[in-house]
């Protein structure tokens, strides 16, 4: 216990922007979830935590219900999860996951961002193994003794516990746990009726690229520029 996590900032946009694209991403996560699963979130997990997601980000219920309405139309697109991997300036590592219906279109323009930002697009597993894929949950802390729930949670998976605070500056208590756990972690999360703010599945870099102020400014220029296109869900790096 004791170790302090950063949440991941997920964009450098302006208000509106950031809520766009969030409230984008996370429609989504519901369309490829209820496609997967169907529309009933209690026999489904991922359908779940998209809805988790949406009202952490304050997307109105309306719009989470007319997203869930939309993916069971035969109209609505299918989206395919790709994720691509590359170099930012100064040897950082970037993976870029994304949900597209056009993938010549998704790969033509993560090309191009890495090539306007001094980046480069690499190979599939050229950058990943410098990673690992992990589950995070922002919990929050009210009414949570945080000793005494790692060891509960050591049997469904938990890896790793510490402090961490939003973007918009709330404190949370974020668990990690391996990819192939969070079924369970989440399973044990929800009877034990833990508030989960957050959960997604994080690339966590083994170790991280220490860079002065103004060549790491050229990378999150990069990371927002490729963040921007609209079939990118998440984008994660080793830059500390």
């Amino acid at each position: 216990m004791g170790r302090i996590f950063e949440v991941r900032k997920s964009s450098m946009f302006a208000r509106y922007d950031r809520m766009a694209k969030q409230f984008t991403r996370i429609g989504k996560e519901i369309a490829i979830a209820v496609k997967a699963s169907g529309p009933d979130p209690d026999n489904n997990s991922s359908l779940r935590r998209a809805m988790q997601n949406a009202k952490s980000v304050n997307m109105p219920k309306d719009k989470v219900e007319a997203a869930i309405k939309r993916a069971m139309g035969k109209d609505m697109a299918n989206y395919e999860e790709v994720m691509y991997e590359g170099y930012g300036p100064h040897g950082v590592a970037i993976i870029v996951e994304a949900a597209t219906d056009n993938i010549v279109r998704t790969v033509a323009n993560v090309r191009s961002a890495f090539n306007k930002g001094n980046g480069a697009l690499s190979t599939s597993g050229s950058v990943s193994f410098q990673f690992s894929k992990m589950g995070v949950f922002n919990l929050e802390p009210e009414g949570l003794d945080p000793e005494n729930l790692e060891l509960e949670l050591i049997d469904f998976g938990l890896q790793e516990m510490g402090e961490g605070v939003t973007e918009d500056g709330k404190d949370v208590l974020v668990v990690r746990c391996a990819f192939a756990d969070f079924g369970k972690m989440q399973k044990a999360l929800e009877e034990r009726d833990i508030k989960v703010l957050t959960s997604q599945f994080e690339w966590i870099p083994a170790t991280t690229v220490e860079l002065d102020e103004a060549a790491a400014e050229e990378v999150l220029k990069l990371v927002a520029r490729i963040e921007a296109d609209e079939d990118v869900q998440h984008v994660f790096h080793n830059l500390a």
